[in-house]
């Protein structure tokens, strides 16, 4: 029977600071060890904040727009912004300073705070199929300019909608037929694409996704004349973006 193996309250406390000191070193390669204080201090408030009114009211239409291109940029890289979400449903319980209005496609694959790299509060989202206007829609986007202080109104179609293949089949079907009643002028903007006219038709679609939401920029500034005036005072910017489902790459739409 063997021995059990001891050692020296020496030895343990050699081997013991050996493995510390080798540890504290890997450590520093990375970053510096904070003290205590520090350490819980970082851990409660690190992406805690929210947009405040005097940070967003100092931001231009176009720096806005630039700020969500940069997000979508981390989003590409796997490179999230870390927030403390809990801390931050706290802090902005007491009021919201959004810097833009998103209007997207209700596709689960297009999860929009993220894809921009935005957390609570940051930004207004509307979503509705096809990402049209609507009299509801338009109402939202004044809201959310006008009184709450949004410099940026964004339409974002995406690759493979749903909603636009079924205007493009002309499908007839309840309150969907109501709704790609709204896509079908992007349809029409397109007849002379070659290839079939249906939604098996890749390049079609693609090319109606981006028309649609170029329409959908000339509804709001035809239809609404307060966010049209905000435009004209250089208050806020209207743009139009679209998403690739393949890569989760944000491109403008002009």
């Amino acid at each position: 029977m063997q021995k059990p193996i001891r050692l020296s309250y020496a030895v343990f406390c050699a081997l013991f600071l050996y493995c510390g000191c080798k540890d504290t070193a890997s450590v520093s390669k990375t970053t510096s060890v904070p003290s205590v204080d520090a350490g819980v201090k970082s851990v409660t408030n690190a992406g805690s904040e929210v947009i405040s009114k005097e940070l967003r009211d100092k931001m231009t239409p176009d720096g806005v727009f630039q700020e969500l291109m940069e997000g979508n940029k981390r989003f590409l890289a796997n490179n999230l912004t870390p927030h403390n979400l809990q801390a931050q449903v706290k802090n902005a319980a007491g009021g919201q300073n959004p810097k833009a209005i998103i209007l997207s496609c209700i596709d689960s694959r297009i999860p929009v705070e993220e894809v921009f790299d935005e957390s609570i509060g940051d930004v207004f989202v509307a979503r509705v199929a096809g990402n049209v206007v609507d009299d509801d829609i338009l109402g939202s986007m004044e809201y959310a300019c006008k009184y709450a202080g949004a410099k940026l109104v964004m339409v974002v179609g995406h690759e493979s909608c749903g909603a636009v293949k079924a205007a493009v089949d002309n499908v007839i079907d309840g309150k969907i037929t109501t709704l790609v009643a709204k896509i079908k002028p992007a349809v029409a903007d397109n007849k002379a694409m070659p290839g079939e006219k249906t939604s098996k038709n890749h390049e079609l679609v693609d090319a109606v996704c981006k028309s649609n939401v170029k329409n959908n920029i000339a509804t709001i500034r035809k239809s609404s004349a307060i966010l049209n005036q905000m435009e004209k005072d250089g208050k806020i910017k209207i743009v139009g973006a679209y998403y690739d489902l393949h890569s989760g790459t944000v491109s403008p739409v002009n």
